[in-house]
């Protein structure tokens, strides 16, 4: 073993040709705590290791040897740095063998060629990823290249419409708009310079600038990342399965917070509420219409007449929202909340434009005036929401919006939508002195420094609420910012449905947990397709946010949509409602663990089977989606994976590992419930603010095939934003088990408190699957009257328990 101080000289030992940057040995090395630095005669670097997973790497000069001035990180969260610095000694080991240095992190380990100074990584000691050129500084750029094994399949990219599989794909790196897109898209609004392999390894290229993700295309067995200079780092992050390579991931570039309960309510939502009746009006009608609904979002006609013009005002209307404190006060009292559009862009015709100007808030030329340009909303400047003036002078707004009770924000055109690539920002504290950084630099880092401004400076204005940042646009680990992205500008139809799970799961694998769509469908359709509809909304029910968002010219919202359409989506809403225990647990989930909401099953199941897959996800480990995503289908075709699985809404049992046609309605749709899951739920809730801790129906799928199966269940009080970090939240542990005489028994205990937990629940066990009425059920030894649905076969029970009692029911 090196002693971790010591500086020492290394031989080379042989050349290796890499596609990329030129072969150099290593000259000297140094541990210290948890980082090793290297010397070669062209590049130095660092490697890091991060959390207990991962490591970071980052070139210290370019491939000529000189320094290179590197941009902060963006992937990694501000502790990252004292985590490492703060590692001891015993964290990590660095072993010299006579050909490499090894640097040890519990199971996984960084291998550096001492000829070549190329990396591999291994995890239990099995060598899973190899740089092939490793990272470059050149003229050219910045650029990251590894090898790919012949039948590795990759994650990777973000946003795209090109199969779960990423492999021999070439993409730009540039966060772009692509309006109406259906089932092909190669560069969107959200973007992601990273891959997750199916060998349990991710790469995560920490570099923001414009640039190009190559996965096999131009050269089969090469990964290239390549970019218009920015930082030289990248992230590699080494898992066990693909489930804990995801967890792992997110644990690295920083865990999603809990949102606030609400979020997973039903949102009225378009494009856009043209005044202040019309949104009293739009809520009235839910609650008259019996629709559960708990946020109302505006769109850009709060602050302007016309959709060009006025972008920038950044206040409201007053002539069509003359008493916006009074309406917002209003929704309050009904317990819906305001969510309202803002963009960064400030147009010179704006009423914030010689402000704008005055602060030093935009974005500058050369020349240190401010940048404009035109585009589709009017000749413009950009915020500079690096430069700490430009984050001032942008926050004031959002703080007298907030003092009127705002309550949620939706950041609107942030890749940024138009971004010259000779723009220059100023980014404060990025230890710059007073260089600024071209547009092209921190293109794909935009979105995510303004929802990081937004979502701190909520935090400290609000300390005692949960933030609600709805975003277009960003980059690796924004979701720590408590960030909520939408999937675009999607076209209203049957194409523009069809991608939505896909889009969704390669943004979830890598912490964008809460990534949906505008359900429905936002750009076009001229004639409302009611099938269209409900399938997006039927689809939505299962989705991390429900949001029917669309172009006005076809209502978005329900209320405005005859029978049976209105029916079948008050049904659906209303389960949305009732799934609410079920749901803020797999936010529970996200925020502990980072878990995604929306899941592939090749987390779950096996991954040559399932890798590839869109067809189909897991909500949760309970429940399997396939969305019906053609029209006219009187049945849909949708493959099983192992076990029993039943149909959530009629308890027909199919057995796993085959394909089955599930036979359609209008009013129906594929979900699957797996065999001894257990899912809490409640009922009648019209809006989140309605749930009642203390009540709680627990739903378990019995097959005699499964002997035992387990479930946690976590609530809180459903706004503190201390839950998780203080630990102030309940679980309530429910486990199953089948004897050898078929007899089924159901074990709760709890654990954990809040501030205003109930001392008392009353719960009720649905139990689905029974063939028979039982002959007899016991609570803790003591036989209990039983309700028994001879029809549907199922049997409830209920009783009450106090906070930490253990209750066993013996079902036979």
């Amino acid at each position: 073993m090196i002693d971790r101080k010591q500086r020492i000289a290394l031989a080379c030992a042989g050349l290796a040709f890499f596609s990329v940057n030129t072969v150099a040995e290593v000259q000297t090395a140094t541990l210290e705590k948890a980082t090793l630095n290297i010397d070669t005669d062209t590049n130095d670097f660092t490697i890091s290791a991060l959390h207990d997973s991962g490591f970071q790497v980052t070139y210290l000069t370019d491939d000529n040897g000189t320094p290179y001035a590197n941009l902060p990180s963006m992937a990694l969260p501000e502790p990252a740095l004292t985590d490492v610095t703060n590692k001891k000694a015993n964290d990590v080991e660095l072993v010299e063998t006579a050909t490499t240095l090894i640097l040890k992190l519990n199971n996984i380990a960084a291998h550096v060629d001492k000829a070549t100074h190329a990396i591999s990584y291994s995890i239990n000691g099995k060598i899973v990823a190899k740089e092939q050129g490793g990272l470059s500084i050149s003229s050219n750029g910045v650029s990251l290249s590894f090898a790919l094994d012949e039948n590795e399949k990759l994650y990777g990219g973000g946003q795209r419409v090109l199969g779960m599989d990423r492999r021999g794909n070439t993409m730009p790196l540039y966060n772009k708009a692509h309006y109406g897109y259906t089932t092909s898209s190669n560069q969107m609004y959200f973007g992601l310079s990273a891959v997750m392999s199916s060998k349990h390894y991710s790469v995560l290229f920490d570099n923001t600038a414009s640039g190009q993700l190559d996965i096999g295309s131009s050269t089969p067995d090469e990964l290239l990342f390549s970019a218009q200079g920015g930082r030289a780092s990248y992230i590699m992050v080494l898992g066990e399965s693909l489930a804990d390579t995801v967890q792992s991931t997110v644990a690295v570039t920083g865990k999603q917070p809990l949102p606030p309960r609400w979020l997973l309510g039903n949102f009225a939502s378009r494009f856009g509420y043209k005044s202040q009746d019309e949104v009293i009006s739009v809520v009235d009608a839910f609650n008259t219409q019996d629709i559960p609904v708990d946020a109302v979002v505006l769109d850009l006609y709060w602050f302007g007449k016309d959709i060009q013009g006025h972008m920038g005002n950044l206040n409201w209307d007053s002539e069509t929202f003359p008493e916006p404190e009074k309406m917002i006060s209003e929704l309050r009292n009904q317990d819906v909340k305001t969510v309202l559009i803002t963009e960064p862009f400030i147009l010179t015709t704006s009423k914030q434009w010689e402000s704008a100007v005055a602060n030093n808030a935009l974005a500058q030329n050369d020349n240190g005036t401010p940048y404009t340009f035109d585009f589709y909303f009017g000749n413009t400047g950009l915020v500079d929401v690096f430069n700490e003036a430009g984050q001032d002078w942008f926050w004031q707004y959002y703080e007298k919006l907030a003092a009127q009770g705002v309550a949620g924000w939706w950041g609107d055109l942030g890749e940024p939508e138009v971004h010259p690539d000779d723009i220059q920002h100023t980014w404060s504290n990025a230890g710059l002195g007073n260089k600024t950084v071209s547009g092209a630099e921190v293109h794909n880092g935009y979105g995510h420094q303004w929802a990081k401004t937004v979502y701190k400076n909520l935090t400290e204005l609000q300390p005692d609420t949960r933030p609600f940042v709805l975003m277009r646009s960003g980059f690796l680990g924004s979701q720590r910012y408590g960030m909520v992205p939408w999937t675009g500008d999607v076209s209203r139809s049957w194409g523009g449905l069809k991608p939505q799970v896909e889009l969704a799961l390669q943004m979830s694998v890598f912490g964008m947990a809460y990534t949906h769509s505008d359900l429905g469908g936002f750009a076009g359709g001229e004639i409302f397709d009611a099938e269209l509809y409900t399938r997006w909304l039927q689809f939505g029910t299962f989705s991390p946010v429900f949001r029917p968002h669309a172009q006005d010219n076809i209502a978005p919202e329900p209320i405005f949509h005859a029978d049976p359409v209105k029916s079948i989506a008050r049904k659906f809403i209303q389960l949305r409602y009732d799934m609410l225990p079920y749901n803020y647990s797999l936010a529970f989930e996200n925020a502990l663990y980072g878990t995604p909401l929306m899941r592939p099953l090749a987390m779950k199941y096996g991954e040559s089977d399932w890798f590839e897959n869109t067809e189909s996800y897991l909500w949760g480990d309970a429940l399997l989606v396939s969305p019906v995503t053609s029209p006219n289908q009187v049945a849909w075709s949708t493959a099983l994976p192992e076990g029993v699985w039943f149909d959530f809404f009629s308890d027909t049992r199919y057995q796993g590992e085959q394909t089955v046609d599930y036979p359609l309605t209008q009013d129906n749709f594929p979900v699957w419930v797996k065999a001894g899951s257990l899912m809490p739920m409640t009922k009648g809730l019209s809006r989140t603010e309605q749930f009642d801790t203390r009540k709680i129906e627990m739903h378990y799928w019995h097959d005699n095939s499964v002997n035992s199966s387990s479930y946690t269940y976590y609530e809180d009080d459903g706004k503190n934003p201390a839950s998780v970090e203080k630990g102030l939240y309940t679980k309530l542990h429910v486990r199953s088990s089948v004897d050898e005489n078929a007899a089924l028994t159901l074990t709760l205990d709890s654990e954990g408190s809040y501030i205003g937990m109930p001392k008392q629940r009353n719960i009720t066990y649905v139990i689905h699957g029974l063939r028979d009425k039982p002959q007899s059920v016991s609570i803790d030894g003591n036989s209990v009257p039983v309700t028994w649905d001879d029809k549907g076969k199922t049997l409830s029970l209920a009783f009450s328990c106090d906070y930490q009692q253990s209750v066993e029911v013996l079902i036979m």
